[in-house]
Order: C-alpha cells, then structure tokens, then sequence
C-alpha cells in the first residue's frame, strides 16, 4: 500500500460546498459522540457500530463519507479503552469545531481520476498530477490544511516490487540537536533548525493576531497567515528528511540507529528543538525507503551509547557539556557524536549476527532430516555463517 499526495484546485463555488460538507461532518461527529456518551450514561455500555450507522442517514453528506464519521466515532472510543487496558493514559474523544475537522474520507466509492478528479457532489476539480500512480486506487481523502490548501491523498494497492539489492557499506547514526546527526565514519550532517530561522517572523504574526478581536474577518486572516508560515516550516523539514534519509539508504546497505523515544525526551527537557528536529519522522522514512533501496535499518538499545569508549567497551560518565569523549582506559580521544555513532554499529551489528544465526540455525535444523547429502548441506551453511559473522564483525 502507498499513498499519493495531490494538491487540489477548486473553484470558489466548489471550495464553499467542500467546506459545507466539512461543517456537516464536524456536526455529525458531534451529535454522533454526544449520543455514545449519553448512552453510556443510561445503559453502561457504548452503542455498536451499526447502530451509529444507522443515525447518519440521509445526514446530506455523501453516503459513504458519512458512514465513515460513524465508523471513526466507534473506532475512537473502543480505542480508548483498549488502550487503558493497557495501562497507557489518554482521554476521551472531543467535539470537535470547524478547523479541527479537515478532511472528508472516501472508502470505495465517489470518486474518478482523470486528467481531473471527480468526486461526488462537487463535480469536476483541478488537480495537480505531478506524477502518475502505479496500481489500483483504493481509497481517497480530500484534506484541508489550516493554511486553506486542498489536497487529494489516493492509497494504492501496488503490486509487489523485488527490491534491487543494496551491496554499499554500513554506517551507525548518532541523532541530536547540536548537529541532526553524525555518522560513525565521521560524516556530520548539521541541524538546519527550520523553526530558528523563522521565529521572528512567525513571532510577528501571533502578535498581530493576538491583537485581533475574535470572530472578526481580520482574525481569520491573521490566523490564515499564522498557519501558513507554520505550513513553510514543516514543508522545508519534510523536504530536508526526504533528502537525507534518500541519500542514506542509497549509498549504505545497513543505516543503525538509536529507538528513541522523542515524546518522552521532549516532555524532560529541550521540547522545541526536538519536535523541530523531527527524529520519528527521519526513522519513518528511512523504513521505508530502505525497503525498496535494498537496505537494511537496524534500531538498538540507546543505553550507555554515549558513555562506552567504542575502543575497549569501558564506561565513563559524560555530561552533556562535553563534547569529547576521552578514555580514562585506554586514553582514545574522539568526538562524543562519533563514538556513540560506532557504539550503535556495533550493536547493530551484533543484532544481526544473532539473526542471521538463528536463520542459519533453523535451515541446518530443517536440512538434517533429508536423505540426500545431509552433512554436505550443513558444512556449506556452518561455512556462511562463519563468513557472515566473520563480515559482521569486521564492521
């Protein structure tokens, strides 16, 4: 599965009724919720899926995308509770307003792709093709953003493409804030810190809508423009991890990376930077991009990565002030990114050891009950495992 991503052109009569529809939605989440809460309160339970079903009829929207507010009611409340369940904290669905209801959700039907899109009921809409879908479309969303664009987001079902093979060489990556991230070969990538560079400007129109008296025409478009500036930031932090993370799998076979957790961190300390940083986003990306680059990526165990000597495995502490690492044990003096970048290496490395062991293992297993040169296939698979761990250990 692949989503596309198209910017959409509607007319000013077209843009009215999608927003109608927008509002209609947010109306029909909001009756929808109010009557599984208050159902709750005089039955104990929470009303089924067909029967929230069977309240949107004849609602004005399009058939299947008013269905489909039904389904993301029931599937945000059983949600809930299985994550509570699970011991995680989180609270109850909201009502919601206009901005918050941004897109309307088409799962079947409703819809055609041409050299135009047109979705039903609002006809023919301008479309920006900017490059041609492989597979069958199996869903749409029309989505606005806060800063008023429309986009159409198509999921297509592709076919299965065998990956070409990545035969480049391996590389651990250390993320942070000083610099977005340092290789173990060395390589620094520096942090462009997208907000830093348009703090003054995005300061300067929060003050002008802060001064803006609420529900006039003057606010609205100072938040127009507050969200657009916003809109600048996030685009120029996409387009620099799409790059990086690209270049990344296409020059190595194994990228290694820390799992860190980011929401933690950003709620102990260093909020801004992080979230501005975007780490989830660069290890999404790097998934699936290596799968189709032939790539591996590896994600370890971020402890003590920082403070094991990637020479003699000794641990020492290291604020956060220091930016060389230098060995009480073996007196190695490097920078603190890179070692911890080798450290990660190392450990993905021995990950993939262990791995490819128990494959090997599991094909010796499988191979010793046949009748036909049993101790032959098992010298050749000790033999590529030995070779294996040998090449990994290299690393």
């Amino acid at each position: 599965m692949r989503a596309y991503k198209f910017r959409l052109y509607p007319s000013k009569q077209q843009e009215v009724e999608m927003l109608k529809h927008l509002w209609l939605a947010k109306s029909l989440w909001n009756e929808l919720l109010g009557h599984s809460k208050k159902f709750y309160d005089d039955f104990g339970f929470f009303p089924s899926k067909d029967a929230l079903q069977l309240m949107v009829k004849d609602y004005g929207l399009y058939s299947q995308a008013q269905q489909e507010v039904a389904h993301r009611v029931y599937n945000s409340v059983v949600r809930i509770f299985r994550l509570r369940k699970k011991g995680l904290k989180c609270g109850f669905p909201r009502f919601k307003s206009l901005d918050r209801m941004k897109s309307l959700y088409y799962p079947q039907f409703g819809f055609r792709l041409e050299s135009e899109l047109e979705v039903t009921p609002f006809g023919r809409i301008s479309i920006r093709k900017h490059r041609e879908i492989e597979g069958r479309i199996k869903t749409l969303v029309l989505k606005r953003e806060s800063s008023g664009k429309w986009f159409a987001i198509f999921t297509v079902e592709e076919n299965y493409r065998n990956s070409r093979k990545n035969v480049g060489g391996v590389v651990g990556v250390d993320l942070g804030l000083k610099a977005f991230a340092v290789l173990s070969n060395g390589v620094e990538v520096s942090n462009p810190r997208h907000l830093k560079k348009r703090e003054e400007e995005l300061a300067l129109v929060q003050r002008r809508l802060s001064r803006r008296k609420k529900g006039s025409k003057n606010r609205r478009k100072a938040k127009l423009r507050v969200a657009r500036v916003h809109e600048k930031v996030s685009n120029a932090r996409s387009d620099f991890l799409h790059k990086l993370s690209k270049q990344l799998v296409c020059v190595y076979s194994v990228v290694a990376l820390e799992k860190l957790s980011s929401k933690r961190m950003s709620e102990q300390n260093f909020g801004k930077q992080i979230n501005d940083a975007g780490w989830n986003a660069f290890a999404n990306m790097l998934c699936y991009k290596a799968e189709e680059a032939g790539s591996k990526v590896v994600f370890v165990n971020p402890e003590n990565t920082t403070k094991t000597c990637s020479n003699c495995n000794s641990i020492q502490s290291m604020p956060l002030q220091e930016r060389t690492y230098k060995c009480r044990a073996c007196g190695l003096t490097i920078n603190r990114d890179v070692n911890a970048a080798r450290n990660i290496l190392a450990k993905a490395a021995s990950q993939l050891v262990c791995s490819e062991f128990e494959q090997n293992t599991v094909r010796i297993k499988a191979t010793a009950g046949t009748a036909e040169s049993n101790a032959s296939r098992e010298e050749t698979t000790v033999s590529s495992m030995k070779e294996d761990a040998t090449r990994f250990i290299g690393w």
